[in-house]
């Protein structure tokens, strides 16, 4: 799981450009869930640092939602945590499309209801001398996953049965 940040999202230095200058920097990944969705919530997580040091999260939100504010409410959770590790440099994946697509713009008019979280997502990521935001495939994101089941006292998530290609005639 080690790297380095290539891309910025969001710097608060505009003369830093990783493609000239890579920098080394904590990843982490995130997951939230909702079990039914809407249903309990529960959020997991994974701090890595540079030097391949893990903190990790897991934890029941006491309350019901759906899984697109258990995501929130994970990547918020996150950052919150790297924070208060210190962190300066921070590259986060998270599997929910919809919360990296939210959190990086404030103008969004997606998920009015859950614009408070996202409101306190962007006032945590200025903590960060450096943050990027990706998205990554749900099957790569199984720790995470697993930590935020966990909290709700399920077990890993049954990977499905690869799909059967249709033959071009």
């Amino acid at each position: 799981m080690q790297g380095r940040c290539k891309f910025f999202a969001i710097s608060k230095d505009a003369s830093m450009n990783a493609a000239e200058d890579p920098l080394d920097c904590w990843q982490a990944w995130c997951d939230g869930s909702a079990v039914p969705n809407p249903g309990k919530m529960a959020v997991g997580g994974i701090l890595q640092s540079p030097d391949q040091l893990e903190h990790t999260f897991s934890f029941a939100l006491g309350r019901s939602g759906c899984n697109n504010e258990a995501e929130a409410c994970a990547l918020l959770a996150l950052l919150q945590r790297a924070a208060r590790l210190g962190v300066g440099r921070l590259l986060v994946w998270s599997d929910s499309d919809v919360v990296v697509r939210i959190a990086s713009n404030e103008n969004s008019m997606e998920a009015r209801r859950l614009a408070p979280v996202f409101a306190e997502i962007r006032r945590a990521m200025q903590a960060f001398e450096v943050l990027e935001l990706r998205w990554l495939p749900q099957h790569r994101n199984q720790r995470a996953d697993e930590l935020s089941r966990l909290a709700l006292g399920l077990g890993p998530r049954v990977a499905a049965p690869p799909r059967k290609r249709r033959r071009k005639s």
